[in-house]
Parts: structure tokens; C-alpha cells; sequence
């Protein structure tokens, strides 16, 4: 659909492949409180069997579990995500999806440096966002140190067009690097 790039395309122009800073705000915070319900859930269940066991009485052990559970919840969530179909729950309501550079999802690896590089984005009152405003792919830091960008999927991917002093660069390379 259309729609989900209308806030974007008002922003910044015509349309383009790359996702903008508005739809990928959404997807967050989507994605945020899905994956924070999905902790509470746990977190709730966890704590219902550990009253029929017993109590557990140190003072450091439970905000140790409960932050260790909280840092899987969300890092499986949104690693799992992008590895498997390249779009999480909130990014497939808004229709963006991420890729690497060979077009397909990140792999493992670079699900979790889009992760550290979210973290790193979301720390300093959410600047690491801002080079989506001035980067031509639209891409964050979390994109940036990860080498994916993040596309519309109703759009057909950009195709970087061959300069004839240069034909050593892919037709369908996004970042146009050499392959």
C-alpha cells in the first residue's frame, strides 16, 4: 500500500525506494511496545511459577534475571526478525523491510550490530536517527555500521545506473560498491 509512505513522501519530496525517518518512527514504536508486552508476558509467567516454588530472597538476583530477560527479549525479537523475513511485526504494518547489500535479510551477525547500532541511535535523545534526514539511502547509524538500508516493500528496489567509465559496479547494487 501507499499509504504507509505518505507521511515520508510529504516530508521530503517524490517518492523514493528508501524509507523515511516518519515511517520508520512508527515501525519503532511498534515494535517497541510489542516487544516490551512480550517481556511483561514472560516476566508475568515467570513470576506466577517462582511463587508456586518459593521466594527467592537475595536482593540482586531478581533485577538480574529480569534485566538478562529483558535484553533477550528484545534482542531476539528484533534479530529474529530481520534474519528471518527482514521486517518485524511493526515494520511489516508500515511496509518497510531491511536488507544487507545483496539484497536478501541481514544475517545474524548484522542483526546484532543493527542492534547495538539502534541502542546507539536511541541514547543520545535519538540523533543517530537524524542522518536519515540527509543521506541520500535514508540510512541511520543503526544502517550505517550494520550496511543495510531499510526500503519500502510495495517499491521496487533502486537500481544504480552504470557510468560508462565504471562498468565494474552491479545493476542492482544499492550502495554502489563493487561486487
Amino acid at each position: 500500500m501507499a499509504t504507509a509512505a505518505t507521511p515520508d513522501d510529504r516530508l521530503t519530496g517524490p517518492p523514493v525506494a528508501y524509507a523515511g525517518i516518519a515511517t520508520r518512527a512508527v515501525a519503532l514504536a511498534i515494535d517497541a511496545a510489542l516487544s516490551q508486552g512480550l517481556f511483561v508476558i514472560g516476566a508475568a509467567l515467570l513470576g506466577l511459577i517462582g511463587s508456586l516454588v518459593g521466594d527467592i530472597r537475595s536482593g540482586w538476583v531478581v533485577p538480574t534475571l529480569l534485566s538478562g530477560g529483558w535484553a533477550i527479549t528484545v534482542i531476539g525479537y528484533f534479530v529474529g526478525f530481520w534474519a528471518v523475513t527482514g521486517q518485524t511485526p511493526g515494520m511489516r504494518l508500515m511496509h518497510v523491510r531491511v536488507v544487507a547489500r545483496d539484497g536478501k535479510p541481514p544475517s545474524l551477525r548484522r542483526g546484532l550490530v543493527r542492534v547495538c547500532g539502534l541502542v546507539l541511535s536511541i541514547v543520545p535523545l535519538f540523533a543517530g536517527f537524524l542522518p536519515v534526514l540527509v543521506d541520500d539511502r535514508r540510512r541511520g547509524l543503526a544502517d550505517m555500521l550494520a550496511g543495510t538500508v531499510v526500503l519500502y516493500a510495495d517499491r521496487a528496489p533502486p537500481v544504480v545506473e552504470l557510468a560508462a567509465e565504471d562498468v565494474s559496479l552491479a545493476a542492482g547494487d544499492m550502495w554502489g560498491q563493487p561486487t
